[in-house]
């Protein structure tokens, strides 16, 4: 028996579309299902050396749920790469801003630190309201 690996081309022929509704559901809980989409791990072909996972819509992530006191522990940071030019806000503020900001980092956070990594975040498409532009995909809806 021999082992199976999966070619870049075999793994882009494979790639689908899911929807994934945001309201109602845990920040970290629903992050962590979007990175193990965007990685392929749901797919029995998976493997780490090659970008199988799949595209990923994100709608009405304004509405997604924060436990805990994070909502005024957790900063976000930026730097306008001018001296003195570090900007910080608490999640509620971006939250209230830019929700898209707020779930784009936590999935962020639990993909690989690589190139394969960057390359799989850009199949990560995020939208505040319930509405997306990506209807000619005929993404399925995911179930979280």
């Amino acid at each position: 028996m021999k082992t199976f690996s999966p070619s870049a081309e075999e793994a882009k022929a494979a790639r689908e579309w899911w929807v994934v509704d945001a309201s109602g559901k845990t920040l970290g809980r629903l992050a962590s299902e979007i990175a193990r989409i965007l990685r392929g791990k749901h797919k029995p072909t998976f493997s780490y050396h090659v970008d199988g996972g799949d595209f990923v819509i994100v709608t009405n992530c304004e509405k997604i749920v924060v436990t805990g006191d994070k909502l005024d522990t957790v900063r976000y940071y930026r730097h306008s790469r001018y001296p003195g030019g570090l900007k910080s806000r608490t999640m509620r503020e971006q939250l209230g801003r830019f929700p898209d900001r707020v779930l784009y980092e936590a999935v962020k956070g639990m993909m690989p630190k690589t190139r394969l990594g960057r390359a799989q975040m850009r199949k990560l498409h995020i939208y505040a309201g319930g509405e997306h532009p990506h209807m000619a995909q005929k993404p399925k809806v995911w179930e979280v």
